[in-house]
């Protein structure tokens, strides 16, 4: 599961005599400077949907791994008139979970669905302890105990009840969509407007029209290419998406690939006769 490869990236990139031996860096949502450049995304929607000073602006994410919407976050931090950052799962409802009781239970791989928005297919949202900073009053020592001790011991952490109703303050809501709520709001969206939209993006549509406020915009931010999911796609509209030109018989390329355990002393033992100093 995504969440173990997760761990190795972690465990790899914790090793910083390694990591630069081998010039390792990483281009994900565990990297602040890709969250960084996410906050982008927040100011160039706000900007189009208002027309001046005083007015607020929703956004609904598809959200996994906590990135993309940390990165929200940190936008309405500096300021940026976001009213609610509400937060899309899919059947892997770790966030949702945590949003509506307080309570951040971490899913081993035998409870992790696989879904059919695989990339929100996670447990172990690597960005949430970064909110959960901001939540506990920016206590480091605090944070490190709920994500540490917390979860090593009870799988997980329950927030105060004077915590848990600080997350309003912050803006936080959530929802949680499955494959059926996907396959409905694909169709719906392609009928109703002719646009195609991935499975991701579906989640967070349909939470969207959840909590949408009167007279208040609510953007939801588009995460992939409907192409990467052909399968559901056709499963909901009986189409095949279209390829970007670059992935047309991407099939029948070279397949590159070296089965091994999901150990991080492996996976560097790998990198070391591989890559080269």
């Amino acid at each position: 599961m995504f969440d173990d490869c997760q761990d190795i990236v972690k465990a790899v990139s914790a090793d910083l005599g390694f990591k630069q031996r081998h010039h390792i860096g990483t281009v994900n949502s565990i990297n602040w400077a890709r969250l960084l450049a996410q906050v982008v995304y927040y100011f160039y929607g706000c900007f189009r949907a208002t027309q001046g000073e005083g007015e607020t602006v929703d956004f609904t994410v598809p959200s996994g791994n906590f990135g993309n919407i940390c990165a929200g976050h940190v936008a309405r931090m500096m300021g940026l008139p976001i009213g609610r950052l509400v937060a899309a799962t899919n059947e892997n409802d770790v966030l949702d979970e945590f949003f509506r009781t307080g309570r951040y239970r971490v899913r081993g791989s035998a409870e992790t669905h696989e879904t059919s928005s695989p990339s929100m297919d996670i447990s172990k949202a690597s960005n949430f302890e970064r909110f959960v900073f901001d939540l506990v009053g920016r206590d480091a020592a605090r944070t490190a105990a709920l994500f540490g001790a917390g979860i090593a011991r009870d799988g997980g952490f329950q927030v105060g009840a004077d915590e848990f109703a600080r997350i309003a303050g912050f803006g936080f809501a959530s929802g949680k969509s499955t494959h059926a709520d996907r396959l409905a709001t694909i169709r719906d969206t392609w009928q109703r407007f002719g646009t195609l939209i991935d499975t991701h993006t579906a989640d967070g549509l349909k939470v969207a029209r959840q909590h949408r406020r009167a007279g208040v915009p609510m953007l939801v931010l588009e995460t992939a290419l409907p192409a990467k999911f052909a399968e559901t796609i056709h499963e909901a509209l009986g189409i095949e998406p279209p390829r970007p030109a670059a992935l047309q018989g991407i099939e029948q390329l070279p397949k590159r690939v070296q089965p091994m355990p999901a150990d991080a002393q492996r996976v560097k033992r790998y990198i070391a006769e591989h890559a080269g100093d």
